[in-house]
């Protein structure tokens, strides 16, 4: 009952978001003080809102968040994070507009929204992998490029038709029982591929690749470096395999094609975000659909997400 009510109930909604973001108390968005605010209340104060006592600006648990100035209610916005979490190859905004009662355009807006508090942060300061660890690293091709190029993605120049042939480019890393790291990127060539390696991967762990050239060079920076040869139809040897990183593309382009079907180039690395996010909160490493989404709640803050320049925006 008590996670239903969160579903109907405004305040359920926030008291929820409150207890995920603010565990030890209100944080200002503004100065950052916690638990230093006093909650207001009155007739013409909505409810939620604080003041900081030290910076004496008022605030409230969607401030600096993704559902910052949202008139959409915050009970169908937990409602909406519950779906997306909960659906394993993704849920698209129509049937969201008909599942929340709201337009196909809000709910589009809700989507992204969603992804985009479903991403985080990759970079040297947050590697994968380690000592003892693999990391399995591919590419793979999907959807078509807004722009019809005249060389394929790594580079080199059409020949003849294939089936990367004008699509859009995307690299991936996963470590075995662990997580995983997709990037979209403009050309799958040997410098992408090893900024994004070298970037996000720890040096000591062990790198297992296909027969693809791109590693050839880079591979020889890790503590090893075991291929595949998919071109000979061998695809395990051992342990050495890339099967793990193959399985999150089959599940990401069943997605994107059957649920989906069509993504702007320039949107599609917050889908991406949407299932790395999945994958790295999934069932077999300890997280049901609760935890998975408040995990993804917990994801909002800091992460406004505008579509208008503030200078474009309406004064209110």
């Amino acid at each position: 009952m008590a996670l239903l009510k969160i579903y109907t109930d405004e305040n359920a909604a926030r008291e929820h978001l409150e207890s995920l973001n603010w565990p030890d108390g209100p944080i200002c968005p503004h100065c950052g003080t916690i638990n230093e605010a006093t909650k207001l209340a009155g007739k013409s104060t909505r409810p939620g809102v604080y003041k900081c006592r030290p910076c004496q600006k008022p605030f409230s648990v969607t401030v600096g968040t993704v559902f910052e100035r949202s008139k959409i209610k915050l009970n169908v916005w937990v409602h909406a994070v519950d779906i997306y979490t909960a659906s394993k190859k993704g849920f698209s905004a129509h049937q969201l507009h008909r599942t929340l009662g709201v337009t196909y355009k809000t709910a589009w807006f809700m989507a992204h929204r969603i992804r985009e508090a479903m991403s985080v942060k990759a970079g040297p300061t947050n590697p994968m992998g380690g000592e003892g660890k693999i990391i399995e690293a591919d590419e793979t091709y999907f959807g078509k490029k807004a722009d019809k190029p005249k060389t394929r993605t790594d580079g080199r120049p059409f020949l003849k038709k294939g089936r990367a042939a004008h699509k859009i480019a995307i690299v991936s890393l996963v470590e075995r029982g662990g997580n995983v790291r997709s990037f979209h990127v403009g050309r799958a060539d040997a410098q992408t591929v090893t900024e994004i390696l070298f970037t996000n991967v720890k040096r000591d762990s062990a790198l297992h690749t296909d027969e693809s050239k791109l590693y050839t060079v880079l591979g020889k920076e890790y503590a090893s470096h075991d291929t595949v040869n998919h071109a000979s139809k061998e695809y395990v040897r051992g342990t050495v395999h890339t099967n793990t990183i193959g399985g999150f593309f089959s599940i990401f382009k069943r997605g994107m094609k059957g649920v989906y079907q069509h993504c702007g180039e320039q949107h599609l690395h917050r889908y991406l975000a949407e299932f790395d996010f999945r994958y790295n909160n999934r069932i077999s490493v300890g997280i049901n659909d609760t935890i998975r989404s408040e995990n993804a709640l917990k994801g909002i803050v800091g992460k406004r997400l505008m579509y208008r320049r503030p200078d474009e925006a309406k004064v209110s």
